[in-house]
């Protein structure tokens, strides 16, 4: 697309005589913020045209950066011609996100590497369907707090999306063991897990992620009451690169399996026992006793 001819005063050229998709897309245009591009549209009709070619070349929509809520309307017009993301955020679009508005652009963009829907509630379980099926490259995804998310889905995401490095499923409480565990069997490359706040994750789950995914690096099991001391052992038995474990609220996790992996450095949710007490302690008479903790 070229610019149209644009009246020039004095001798002296314009920004829109730059070359746009070699310069001003690539180079300018992408370090505006969204919401600035989109007022340049009123500006003139060629500056119009410009960010419609932005809109449709763009690698990132992270719709948080427009404002903090995004018209439906808007949502659909900014991306309708756009075939090249690699990064979709659409967290704060929950209140009104279904399937109707996301699937055509899922269906679109076959690069897309990141994905957040945190907290879109209304869509289904046929958008994690449209993701596996659309999205091979995928290596991040968010579905934190998505209750829609079951099973069937979970293995169409594990059978396609085998380059995944981050899963986020907290509280997607229709999971249980088994379909964590097919998606730890299928994406292995796993580096972070969260399984936050859903009660029906145990042992099974957590050492078949172990095994499975010998580069995992971050867990989160805050709240899944099933998990126990044994699975704890596994992970730090097979997991050689684990960086941090949370465990807040796992209430059948004990500092017996957990020192195995304070010692090796891992960074912890809970405090060591003693930690824990005085703390405690302190919130009781006001002030923390000393102790020498090298005796």
């Amino acid at each position: 697309m070229e610019p149209p001819a644009e009246p020039r005063r004095g001798g002296r050229g314009c920004l829109l005589d730059l070359p746009w998709e070699d310069i001003l897309v690539p180079h300018i245009l992408c370090h505006l913020p969204l919401q600035q591009l989109l007022s340049l549209q009123r500006v003139s009709k060629s500056f119009q045209s410009l960010i419609q070619l932005y809109l449709a070349n763009m690698r990132c929509f992270d719709s948080s950066k427009i404002g903090p809520a995004i018209p439906r309307a808007a949502f659909v017009n900014l991306l309708k011609d756009n075939e090249v993301l690699h990064q979709l955020v659409l967290q704060n679009c929950s209140d009104w996100l279904t399937d109707r508005e996301l699937l055509p652009v899922i269906g679109q963009n076959h690069h897309l590497q990141q994905i957040q829907l945190k907290g879109c509630a209304q869509l289904s379980r046929h958008a994690l369907v449209a993701i596996s099926l659309s999205c091979p490259n995928l290596r991040r995804l968010s579905l934190a707090h998505c209750e829609w998310v079951d099973s069937l889905s979970l293995r169409s995401l594990a059978d396609h999306c085998k380059a995944l490095e981050a899963v986020d499923l907290t509280a997607c409480r229709q999971l249980k063991d088994e379909a964590i565990c097919y998606l730890a069997q299928k994406c292995s490359k796993l580096k972070s897990v969260s399984l936050a706040v859903n009660a029906n994750v145990g042992d099974v789950a957590v050492e078949e992620i172990a095994k499975c995914c010998p580069e995992l690096e971050h867990l989160d099991l805050t709240g899944c009451l099933r998990v126990k001391n044994d699975s704890i052992r596994v992970l730090a038995e097979y997991c050689p690169k684990l960086r941090s474990l949370k465990v807040k609220h796992c209430h059948n996790v004990a500092e017996s399996s957990l020192s195995i992996l304070r010692g090796r450095g891992v960074e912890l949710d809970v405090e060591p026992p003693l930690q824990r007490a005085l703390v405690l302690l302190q919130d009781v008479v006001g002030f923390a006793p000393f102790i020498n903790l090298q005796i």
